[in-house]
Parts: structure tokens; sequence; C-alpha cells
């Protein structure tokens, strides 16, 4: 059984940092993509970044720049470094993680970009 817990959440101002983390327990011997998600009130979920095993990674067009994910395989933990948070940052940050080509998924972390 896998298991993903985020911790970093919390309220920040406009223009503030955050550092998002997500770390794996259970049987896993190795993890393939891993990624965040995001789900604002009243959207759907969509993918903020991804990171391939082999380090590559891919943004939304509207965080490049301000969020950064890497990744621990050694501590089966992978992060998003957020800076200038916005209003419109405002959500429910979801990890996800591929193992042996099943997908676990955290229980999600509020972020709140608010003055």
């Amino acid at each position: 059984q896998v298991q993903l817990v985020e911790s970093g959440g919390g309220l920040v101002q406009p223009g503030g940092s955050l550092r998002l983390s997500c770390a794996a327990s259970g049987n896993i011997f190795s993890i393939n993509a891993m990624g965040w998600y995001r789900q604002a009130p009243g959207k759907q979920r969509e993918l903020v970044a991804t990171i391939s095993r082999a380090g590559y990674t891919n943004y939304k067009d509207s965080v490049k720049g301000r969020f950064t994910i890497s990744r621990d395989d050694a501590k089966k933990t992978v992060y998003l470094q957020m800076i200038s948070l916005k209003p419109e940052d405002t959500a429910v940050y979801s990890c996800n993680m591929v193992v042996k080509s099943l997908e676990y998924w955290g229980q999600g972390t509020q972020v709140t970009v608010s003055s």
C-alpha cells in the first residue's frame, strides 16, 4: 500500500513564498513520474507541474518562472517551491506519483494567497 502525505501549505500574502512537500511511504522500489495538481473552488483540477524519473519537468504556463518542482528519490519525496505567489494561485494542492503504472494521490494541502 502506497500513501502520500503533503505538507507546507498555508496562508501567505501576495508576493510571498511557500514550499510544499509530499512524501511517499509503503512498499516502493521506484517511483516514475511525480507531479503537483491544484483545484480552486468551483474549478476543475489542473496540472501545475510534473517531473519525470529522469528529471524532465513540465509546468503550467501561468506558473513558469515562479514555481519549481524537484524530487528526492532517496526520500521518496517531491517538492514544489513557489515564489511570487498570486491570489489566483489559491487552491488545494495535491501531489501525484506513479508507481508501477498505478497512480497515487495525496490528501491535498490548502494554499491561500491573500492580503
